[in-house]
C-alpha cells in the first residue's frame, strides 16, 4: 500500500534562499565577511518528516506551499495564521518549543550565512506536467545519469552540474551562491521565539484554513527551495472526502461518484513519489488532485467512497495511471497524446459513444476533413450536455506574444504571423503546432505545452483558421487532456444505469477492478 512518510531526497534553492535547520537564533543579522565559499554539490537534505499520525495508509498532502518565500526580494513574508475550530492547537518544533492556543501566528526572518555555500546543478525544463517532467528523468536514468524532479514554479528535472547533459536535451546551467537562510518564529511575551524545523501541529477539533476544516495532523517542513509548505497528514480515505466532489461534483449519480472514488484513490497510490524532493507526497491544487474542504463531503459521498473502499485499478500488478478529464469531445485521446510518456493498452484513442453513433465516424481523425466533420456534426457522444463539449476562442497576436513571452519562449520583438498545425495524433488532437514570426523565426509547441501556453485552448483538439492578418479563429471540442475517463461521459453513464464496474471498464479497459495484490 502506501509508504506514510518519505525521507526528503537532497534538495535545491531557486529562490537563492538555503534553509539550514536548527541554526540558533538572532536578533542581529551577521555582517562579517565570509570566511570562505564552498561547493556543496547539487542540493542539501532537509530533516525527515516526523512521524505524528498513528493511522494508516497516511499521504502528506501540501496544502499551502512556499511559506516564507517572499524573504529572498528582502520582502515582508505573510504570517502563517493557524486557527481552532474548537479546543487549543498544540505546536512543537524540533527542539521542544511548545505553544498551546486557539490562535498560533508564525513569521518569518532571514538570516545571513557566515560561511555561503555555492550548489551547482542543469536545469532542464520548464515542463508543462509532471509527467513529461518524469518521462525525461527516466530517459536520463537509462542513460545512467541520476536527477531530480522539482516544483520551484514549473516542474522542472535537475542534473548534477558535474555531469555532462546529452546535447539534444536542452539544459541550464547554474551555479547558485547561498548567502541567506529563512526560519520560523513565534511572537511571545519576550519578543521572538525561533523555532526549529520540522514542526508538528496537533488541531483536536480541527484547523480552519481557507474557508474549510482539515482535522490534521499536521507538519510545517522546509521544502527544496528554501521556503517552507504546510502539510497534512492524512489518511487516503479521509483525502477522498475532500477530492471526490471538488473533481466530479457532489450532485453526481452514485455510480460517477464510486467511480470517481476509484480513480482518486489509484492516482494518489501511483504518485506518492510525485513532490519527493520537499519531503511530501502529493499537492492540493490542479497539478495533483484537487484537494479542499473535506467537512463538505455529504453522505452520498462518503458512501459512495465507502463502498469502494480499498479498490483501485490495476495492470501488471500495479496501481495504473488514472488519468481524467472534464470531457473529451466525443473521442478519447491516447495517452502519448497528451504528455511525453510511453502508451498503455489502457488509455488508447477510442470513440466515447454509442456503437451505432461510432460506427458512422469517419476515420482516421487525423485527418483534419474528417475531424472538422466530426466537431461540426450532431454528436451523439457521451457528456455531450457538457458547456464545453464544444467550444470557439479568437486568439490574436498580441495574446500569443505576451503569452509565448511569459513562457520565455520568445524574445520582446516577436510578433506572431502565421499559425500552423504540424501533427495530429489518432484522435486528432494537436501534437505539434508551429508559430511563425513576421522575422521568420519559429516556435513548435508540442502535446501540453500547447495548452500551458496558450491558456485559452480549453483542449487539443482543434481545428484552427486564420480570419485576418493577426487573428485566428480555434474550434475545437473538449475540456482538458481527453485520455482516461470523460466526467461528463460517467455522469450520463451513470444517469442510463451502468454500474461503477462498468464504467471503468469502459474507460480503462484491459485493467482489473480490485484490492492492490
Amino acid at each position: 500500500m502506501i509508504k506514510s512518510y518519505l525521507k526528503a531526497q537532497k534538495s535545491f534553492f531557486v529562490f537563492g534562499l538555503l534553509l539550514l535547520i536548527g541554526l540558533p537564533y538572532s536578533n542581529q543579522v551577521s555582517i562579517a565577511t565570509p570566511r570562505k565559499v564552498k561547493f556543496f554539490g547539487t542540493h542539501q537534505s532537509p530533516p525527515e518528516t516526523p512521524l505524528i499520525s498513528s493511522e494508516k495508509n497516511v499521504l502528506l498532502v501540501g496544502i499551502k506551499p512556499y511559506l516564507g518565500k517572499e524573504i529572498i526580494n528582502d520582502q515582508k513574508s505573510p504570517s502563517l495564521r493557524l486557527v481552532s475550530i474548537g479546543r487549543n492547537l498544540i505546536l512543537k518544533d524540533a527542539n521542544g518549543v511548545t505553544r498551546k492556543a486557539k490562535e498560533i501566528n508564525i513569521g518569518w526572518r532571514a538570516q545571513q550565512l557566515l560561511n555561503p555555500k555555492v550548489f551547482v546543478r542543469n536545469k532542464i525544463g520548464p515542463f508543462a506536467s509532471f509527467e513529461s517532467a518524469e518521462r525525461l528523468a527516466n530517459d536520463l536514468k537509462d542513460k545512467g545519469i541520476e536527477s531530480t524532479i522539482a516544483h520551484p514554479l514549473d516542474w522542472e528535472v535537475w542534473v548534477s552540474g558535474d555531469i555532462e547533459i546529452p546535447p539534444a536535451i536542452k539544459s541550464t546551467y547554474q551555479k547558485i551562491k547561498v548567502s541567506k537562510l529563512v526560519f520560523p518564529y513565534l511572537y511571545g511575551n519576550d519578543g521572538k521565539i525561533a523555532l526549529k524545523g520540522p514542526i508538528s501541529l496537533q488541531a483536536p477539533d480541527g484547523l480552519r484554513w481557507e474557508k474549510g476544516i482539515y482535522l490534521g495532523p499536521f507538519s510545517i517542513q522546509p521544502d527544496a527551495y528554501g521556503s517552507w509548505t504546510l502539510v497534512e497528514h492524512v489518511p487516503i480515505e479521509r483525502y477522498l472526502n475532500g477530492v471526490v466532489p471538488y473533481e466530479i461534483g457532489a450532485s453526481s449519480p452514485e455510480a460517477a461518484l464510486a467511480a470517481q472514488a476509484v480513480l482518486a484513490r489509484t492516482w494518489a497510490m501511483a504518485n506518492t513519489h510525485r513532490f519527493k524532493v520537499d519531503g511530501y507526497n502529493l499537492c492540493s491544487d490542479t497539478q495533483c488532485q484537487v484537494y479542499k474542504d473535506p467537512s463538505k463531503a455529504n453522505l452520498k459521498i462518503k458512501t459512495a467512497i465507502k463502498k469502494t473502499t480499498g479498490k483501485i485499478l490495476t495492470w501488471n500488478k500495479k496501481p495504473i495511471n488514472t488519468v481524467y478529464h472534464a470531457t473529451n469531445g466525443g473521442v478519447m485521446a491516447s495517452v502519448d497524446e497528451a504528455w511525453s510518456i510511453n502508451q498503455v493498452p489502457y488509455l488508447q484513442m477510442r470513440l466515447d459513444g454509442p456503437k451505432h453513433w461510432a460506427s458512422a465516424v469517419d476515420l482516421p481523425l487525423s485527418n483534419e476533413k474528417y475531424l472538422k466533420s466530426f466537431l461540426f456534426s450532431k454528436s451523439e457522444a457521451f457528456g455531450s450536455d457538457h458547456p464545453l463539449f464544444r467550444w470557439e476562442r479568437t486568439i490574436e497576436s498580441s495574446q500569443i506574444s505576451k503569452q509565448l513571452k511569459k513562457a520565455q519562449k520568445v524574445g520582446s520583438s516577436f510578433y506572431p504571423y502565421k499559425i500552423e498545425v504540424l501533427r495530429r495524433g489518432s484522435s486528432g488532437r494537436v501534437t505539434s503546432l508551429k508559430i511563425e514570426g513576421k522575422s521568420g523565426s519559429k516556435i513548435l509547441l508540442k502535446l501540453d505545452d500547447i495548452r500551458r501556453v496558450l491558456r485559452e485552448l480549453p483542449s487539443t483538439l482543434f481545428v484552427v483558421k486564420e480570419i485576418k492578418e493577426g487573428k485566428w479563429l480555434f474550434s475545437g471540442g473538449g475540456f482538458g487532456h481527453g485520455a482516461g475517463m470523460s466526467q461528463s461521459g460517467a455522469i450520463e453513464l451513470a444517469k442510463k444505469g451502468w454500474t461503477t464496474k462498468q464504467i471503468l471498464s469502459h474507460y480503462y479497459p484491459k485493467t482489473k477492478y480490485g484490492f492492490l495484490p
